[in-house]
């Protein structure tokens, strides 16, 4: 007689993948957390990285409804180091706990004849409590979680230890960000060129490996971009003043190049530095998206200021109302990223060196591997991170590559979609957890209590 076949509920626990029980990718990074179900095509949970501390009782508080606000006389931190790795791991975990449970999962539904809701409420309160603290918010999702190519083994130990002890995961598996960048974009072997907010890293994957002497990381990044920007506005004639959103109550609309005619909120408590840095970031990255500009020229913005001057200029209006055209200036911002010599000075930080450059971090990254992979990888760059899409980035990458080595074949790919260019290593991650394949790579809730978090190391390499 024929085997039946089994129902959901009979089925095998130890499956994890399929239509039962969806993985969970967390892509984790200093500017943002991404979060979402393996197999679809965007993560449904993205929250700010950065938190509020409350002054008076020290609560935390996450996610851009609540840092955003002016009253609350909020602290502002971030639990990630400027390298992209976790430095403060009780407030990462309450973090990403926040960003899955917030957006993705809530606490399983318990069978309404036991839960206690339908009970006498004279005993409710004590009845609940023993029931929420035997939850926890992962029991039915295996987890597949990123981390950078420099991340040290002891805290790849800690984030397999807070999965399977803290949030009861069933299975879990690290992998590299880079790693997936290039399966996000269908590549086993690439050279990844990634610009975070915090970190730009030029990484060779050969056969979805790293190749440790190809890595190649400097803060050549986002957040610099931003300092490069305020060293920009504080040199103009007249000094651009960069005012939050949250301190206009209203403005009156002038010509360009006018002084601003704007109300200011008067707050009881002044908001702390770190809040009104957290709101001024917000402008510059507005300003990154609209007018920012990559020269285009390998040769520079040095050799072709002429013919910039000429280039029709971008208008940007301040929070507070006053605009003007930038010209030439929008050029000279992220010069420094390709030119070290053409950074603009800012204050109390040193001047970047060549070495930091994206143009010497992938020579140095393919001086790094076997001479027989270098044509290929080079046929196969993969651009990635939200940094990438300041405006002729990948033009000037490809005019870079293409005078350091002539005869070579280049082939860059960058998704067109803004948010497949900011996703992509959180795409390779829901391609990778959705595959049928991967489901014998998990490390099991069974093997970590047999081999402690040690196996992290002999897993996932």
């Amino acid at each position: 007689m024929a085997a039946q076949p089994m129902t959901s509920s009979m089925q095998p626990t130890d499956v994890y993948g399929g239509d039962e029980v969806s993985a969970i990718i967390l892509d984790p990074g200093y500017s943002s957390v991404r979060a979402g179900f393996a197999g679809e095509d965007t993560p449904k949970s993205f929250v700010n990285s950065h938190y509020g501390v409350s002054s008076s009782g020290g609560s935390y508080v996450f996610g851009d409804d609540t840092i955003h606000n002016p009253l609350a006389n909020l602290d502002i931190r971030n639990p990630m180091s400027k390298e992209g790795v976790v430095e403060d791991w009780d407030a990462a975990t309450k973090l990403w706990e926040y960003a899955i449970t917030s957006r993705l999962t809530s606490f399983k539904q318990a069978d309404p004849r036991t839960n206690g809701l339908n009970d006498d409420m004279k005993d409710a309160d004590i009845e609940m409590e023993g029931v929420e603290e035997g939850e926890k918010p992962l029991e039915e999702h295996p987890l597949l979680m990123t981390e950078t190519a420099w991340n040290n083994p002891k805290l790849r130990e800690k984030s397999i230890e807070v999965a399977m002890e803290s949030w009861g995961c069933p299975a879990f598996w690290l992998a590299r960000n880079s790693v997936l960048a290039s399966f996000g974009a269908g590549k086993a072997t690439a050279l990844v060129v990634d610009v975070g907010a915090s970190t730009t890293s030029v990484i060779c994957i050969h056969d979805g490996l790293i190749l440790k002497k190809s890595v190649q990381k400097s803060p050549l990044a986002g957040n610099w971009l931003s300092s490069q920007l305020r060293s920009l506005f504080s040199t103009t004639d007249p000094k651009v003043e960069l005012v939050p959103h949250f301190m206009i109550a209203s403005k009156t609309p002038v010509d360009a190049g006018a002084s601003a005619q704007a109300t200011y909120r008067k707050f009881e408590d002044t908001p702390s530095a770190s809040f009104r840095a957290l709101e001024e970031e917000r402008v510059l990255t507005e300003f990154k998206e609209s007018v920012v500009q990559v020269w285009q020229d390998h040769r520079g913005l040095k050799a072709g200021t002429e013919y910039a001057r000429q280039q029709p200029g971008r208008v940007f209006e301040m929070p507070d109302g006053s605009n003007q055209l930038w010209g030439v200036e929008r050029y000279n911002v992220a010069e420094g990223m390709w030119d070290s010599s053409s950074a603009l000075p800012v204050p109390n930080e040193s001047a970047p060196s060549k070495g930091q450059t994206i143009p010497e971090m992938v020579k140095a990254s393919l001086a790094g591997v076997d001479i027989d992979i270098r044509a290929h990888v080079l046929q196969n760059i993969v651009v990635t991170g939200g940094g990438t899409l300041v405006s002729g980035f990948t033009d000037r990458l490809h005019n870079e590559l293409t005078a350091m080595y002539p005869g070579a074949r280049i082939k860059i790919q960058a998704a067109g979609l803004t948010a497949e260019r900011r996703f992509g290593s959180w795409i390779g991650g829901s391609i990778l957890g959705s595959l049928g394949t991967f489901h014998q790579m998990w490390i099991s809730k069974k093997e970590y209590e047999e081999f402690g978090t040690s196996i992290i190391e002999k897993r996932c390499k």
